[in-house]
């Protein structure tokens, strides 16, 4: 047991270095968190970061296929084992967090399952089909997410599930003209042809008035999701709303960035500057949380 215990510190002393290094802006608030909680995003964002990374890597398609297929099967295989799993750095930890915070193991299976059907290349004909994704990719990782910071019942998981599909479609915006560039569209193809505009001239940087129409329709889903999603914060245990507090915030804060000036998506990659997200940092880890404003 002792040996065992040493390779769990040390994959979570991986996983650390992991999420440190990222540069992530919702680090500094996982330093809010108590210890055992802390440990337990670490692991969490490790293995989402590898897992975008197999899919996002630079080899050929059957060879990234085969290294989801290989990830999903270790996990499955941590799970299972007797003892700790040593199969890859992060795994003892990533394991040790879904026992001790009773994470649904299926929950962390869907993102794999969406990174797949990103290298499947599928468009989606209506917006229901697009959730479906969405949801594994990132409503799945808020509800893992809700087990470490602690929630007061199952009335949180549908405004975590709310939450996932705002994030999730702030970053589908917020890439569109890169995506559209590598073959990827995911806005759905019946708002294209509602709007008069075609996936293709997302990749040409065509922004006019079809333009703009395509894109009102999807902020406000968005907005009406934000709004929803606010409402988690009530559900959740004091530290664990630090982080999703900060969390919104930001992807708020993008998404209004976009909202103000929907073309600019066309033409470069919308950041917020270093000082907004300074402030926003300080907001969720210096003064007391309170719901935010999603509107």
């Amino acid at each position: 047991m002792k040996g065992n215990g040493s390779a769990v510190e040390a994959s979570y002393a991986f996983c650390r270095r992991i999420a440190r290094r990222s540069g992530s802006n919702f680090y500094p608030c996982f330093l809010r968190l108590r210890r055992e909680k802390r440990r337990g995003m670490d692991a969490l964002y490790a293995f989402m970061r590898h897992t975008d990374d197999l899919g996002d890597s630079s080899d050929p398609l059957d060879s990234r296929q085969r290294a989801l297929g290989h990830w999903r099967e270790s996990f499955q295989e941590a799970l299972r084992g007797e003892g700790v799993p040593i199969n890859h750095p992060l795994m003892p930890a990533l394991a040790d967090t879904v026992r001790r915070f009773q994470i649904p193991p299926n929950r962390l299976c869907d993102v794999i399952d969406g990174v797949e059907m990103d290298l499947q290349g599928r468009q989606y004909e209506t917006f229901e089909e697009l959730t479906e994704y969405c949801r594994r990719v990132a409503s799945s990782v808020g509800i893992a997410c809700l087990h470490v910071w602690g929630f007061r019942g199952e009335g949180a998981f549908q405004p975590a599930d709310k939450c996932g599909l705002a994030f999730q479609l702030t970053n589908i915006l917020r890439d569109l003209k890169e995506d559209a560039k590598q073959g990827r569209v995911y806005l759905p193809l019946a708002d294209f042809r509602e709007a008069g505009y075609a996936p293709s001239e997302l990749a040409e940087g065509v922004a006019d008035e079809r333009f703009l129409r395509l894109v009102q329709r999807q902020l406000d889903r968005a907005d009406g999701l934000y709004r929803e999603a606010a409402e988690l914060f009530d559900w959740l245990e004091g530290d664990g709303r630090r982080v999703f507090g900060m969390m919104a915030s930001v992807y708020h804060a993008i998404f209004s960035e976009i909202r103000r000036r929907p073309t600019a998506v066309l033409s470069h990659h919308i950041r917020l500057p270093s000082l907004r997200k300074a402030q926003l940092a300080a907001r969720w880890i210096l003064l007391p949380p309170t719901k935010p404003e999603l509107v």
